[in-house]
């Protein structure tokens, strides 16, 4: 199998952006597609935001930012986009039926031998592969946010997926400067997010039924595995609540148990707009959370 040279990602929201940019980073020609005119411009300006940030921290040398951009070609047109890509990272909602309605389209625009990928963080393979015609060619790489300070991806097959095409994601991975873990047998959720989802849900579960605040959670996560990462409502509200519900109701789809189904102070929220750091209300307030503040965790002036 041919070298990953060039890709194409789809989708340019919270996650595509950041995957298109890490591959920049590292060298790779990325066209970023996405059918919002409005998006495409959002996410280059957010781009942009971030790799000033990395020069002035020192993260990143002026020299190297300033090619950056000569590799990211911002694209509304799925057809240019997709023409001469060896790899497709499809980052759209987590909705099967958006998912496979985009894999056919790429299925039916990209190189014979490209490779589709999906960023799903939790819909298997297998769900999707049949929407085209290239089930061999077909996988799952999941990245995680943020992708620079979370860098591990997991690189999984479905029922049909040629080991070389795993492989050449493994490489891939490595070569923008992510760790890949190999996901050995389908499960919903691959590796991370299976033990993410317990802790997920299990806060969820504790503040809906009024045992404890959203805040005095996040506070135990915070005093018990350290102050530097957000804790669970915090992540949550990262991720996005509105992709926090559909995977939620993917997991209940697929296990059919009640207990599954989203509980109302996620679904509520949701339902008022409030999805989070990018519509600046979710589990807190933004751009501003109490939880990053420091007296978040002083004994004398905490408030829940």
């Amino acid at each position: 199998m041919s070298e990953i040279k060039q890709l194409a990602v789809i989708g340019a929201g919270t996650m595509g952006r950041q995957i298109a940019l890490q591959c920049a980073r590292q060298g790779f020609p990325v066209a970023l597609f996405d059918l919002a005119a409005s998006v495409l411009t959002e996410a280059e300006h957010w781009q942009r935001g971030m790799v000033d940030e990395w020069v002035a921290s020192g993260a990143l040398s002026a020299d190297v930012a300033s090619r950056i951009f000569d590799k990211i070609c911002y694209q509304p047109k799925l057809a240019e986009a997709l023409r001469d890509a060896d790899l497709a990272i499809e980052a759209v909602p987590e909705r099967i039926a958006l998912k496979r309605e985009v894999f056919a389209q790429l299925d039916r625009l990209l190189p014979a031998d490209a490779i589709i990928a999906t960023n799903s963080s939790s819909i298997r393979v297998s769900a999707l592969e049949d929407a085209t015609e290239r089930r061999e060619r077909v996988a799952n790489l999941h990245f995680y946010l943020p992708v620079w300070d979370s860098p591990m991806v997991e690189v999984g097959g479905g029922s049909c997926t040629v080991p070389e095409v795993l492989d050449a994601l493994t490489a891939f991975a490595r070569a923008i400067g992510i760790l890949p873990l190999r996901v050995e047998k389908e499960s919903t959720g691959f590796v991370f997010n299976r033990v993410w989802r317990a802790v997920k849900k299990e806060a969820m579960r504790v503040a809906d039924s009024g045992v404890a605040s959203i805040e005095d959670i996040d506070r135990a996560w915070m005093i018990k595995f350290g102050r530097e990462k957000p804790p669970p409502f915090a992540q949550m509200d990262r991720i996005g609540l509105d992709v926090i519900r559909d995977i939620e109701l993917r997991y209940a789809a697929e296990s059919g148990d009640p207990e599954d189904l989203p509980k109302p102070i996620l679904t509520e929220r949701v339902e008022r707009g409030e999805l989070g750091v990018k519509s600046g209300r979710g589990f807190y307030a933004y751009p501003d959370p109490a939880w990053a503040r420091p007296e978040f965790l002083d004994p004398d002036s905490a408030e829940g």
